[in-house]
C-alpha cells in the first residue's frame, strides 16, 4: 500500500476517533431529553426520578445554589423562571454533572449521581440535555447528527438508527430537512434537530436551558410547540426559560429562583395568580411588561 493511501486511512481513523468521541460528549452534556390534559398524574410513583437533596454550589466565593432541595416526579414538567443570575442555568447543569456540586446530593430514578466514568456516562445518556446554542456537527447532516451518538454510544446499526431518526425527525417537524447541513437550516429548525438529537438516545428526562433565547421572536413558537407536544406525550422535563406563555400552559409546576435561593414553587395558577413574595411579583411585573 501507497505511503499516501496509508497516511489517509490514519487521518480518516484519527477523524472517526474524534466524532465518537465528540458524540459521546453531545449526548453525555448534548455537546460538552403540557398541559397536565392528556398525561398520567405526574405524582404518582414510589420515588421521585430526579431528586435534589440541601445542595450547595459555589464559584470561588460566590455562593451560587444556596440549600437547594427539589424533587421531580416521572412524567411532571418543571419550570423554572427568575431573574439572570438566580441560579436557574447552574441548577440545570448540575444535574447531568456538568457543574459539580460542593454539598448535598443528586439522585437520578434513586441512585446518586456518580462522580466520574463509565456510571457517569451512562446516567448522561439517560439525561437529555438542550442548550442556548444548538452544538450540531457543522459537517454532518441532519439525519447524521442525530444517528451518529445512538450508533457510537448506544451501538445500534445504521439501519435502525436512520430509522429511528428519521422518526424523531418527523416528530419534531424537520424530517424533509434530513440530507442538508445545519448551516442550511433556521435557527428554530437547528434548536428542533438538537431536540431529537437528545431524543435518539431515549432518556429518562430532558433539560432545557434557555432554549430559545439565541432565536428569533419568529422561531421561538415552533421550538415551544415541539416542547409542549413532548409535555402532552408524558416527558419529565425541567425547564429554565423566560417564556411565560409556555410556563402557564405546559407546566404542572413553576419554581422561582433568585440569589441562588427558591423563594416559591406551586401550580401554574398558584404562581401567576396568587404570587406570594415581593421578589417574585417585580420579577413578573417586569417580564409581563414587555
Amino acid at each position: 500500500m501507497a505511503v499516501g493511501d496509508s497516511d489517509k486511512q490514519e487521518g480518516s481513523a484519527a477523524r472517526g476517533d474524534r466524532e465518537t468521541s465528540a458524540a459521546r460528549a453531545a449526548y453525555e452534556g448534548s455537546a460538552d431529553a403540557g398541559a397536565a390534559n392528556g398525561r398520567a398524574d405526574a405524582s404518582q410513583g414510589d420515588r421521585p426520578l430526579v431528586e435534589l437533596d440541601h445542595v450547595d454550589k459555589y464559584f470561588g466565593t460566590l455562593h451560587v445554589l444556596k440549600d437547594i432541595s427539589l424533587s421531580v416526579s416521572t412524567g411532571e414538567v418543571l419550570v423554572i423562571i427568575g431573574p439572570s443570575g438566580s441560579g436557574k442555568s447552574t441548577l440545570c447543569r448540575t444535574i447531568n454533572r456538568l457543574e459539580s456540586i460542593d454539598s448535598g446530593e443528586i439522585r437520578i430514578d434513586g441512585e446518586p449521581l456518580p462522580q466520574e466514568g463509565r456510571q457517569l456516562t451512562r446516567l448522561r445518556a439517560e439525561v437529555g440535555m438542550v442548550f442556548q446554542s444548538f452544538n450540531l456537527f457543522s459537517h454532518k447532516t441532519i439525519l447524521e447528527n442525530v444517528t451518529l451518538a445512538p450508533r457510537k454510544v448506544r451501538g445500534i446499526s445504521v439501519s435502525q438508527a436512520k430509522r429511528e431518526g428519521m422518526d424523531l425527525l418527523a416528530r419534531v417537524g424537520v424530517d424533509s430537512q434530513s440530507g442538508k447541513l445545519p448551516s442550511q437550516l433556521s435557527g428554530g429548525q437547528q434548536q428542533r434537530v438538537a431536540i431529537a438529537r437528545s431524543l435518539a438516545m431515549h432518556p429518562k428526562v430532558m433539560l432545557f436551558d434557555e432554549p430559545t433565547s439565541a432565536l428569533d421572536p419568529e422561531m421561538i413558537n415552533e421550538v415551544l410547540d415541539v416542547m409542549v407536544k413532548l409535555a402532552n406525550e408524558g416527558m419529565t422535563m425541567i425547564v429554565v426559560t423566560h417564556e411565560m406563555g409556555f410556563a402557564r400552559q405546559a407546566a404542572d409546576r413553576v419554581v422561582f429562583m433568585a440569589d441562588g435561593e427558591i423563594l416559591e414553587e406551586g401550580t401554574p395558577e398558584e404562581f401567576f395568580d396568587h404570587t406570594k413574595t415581593d421578589r417574585a411579583k417585580d420579577f413578573l411585573g417586569k417580564i409581563l411588561a414587555h
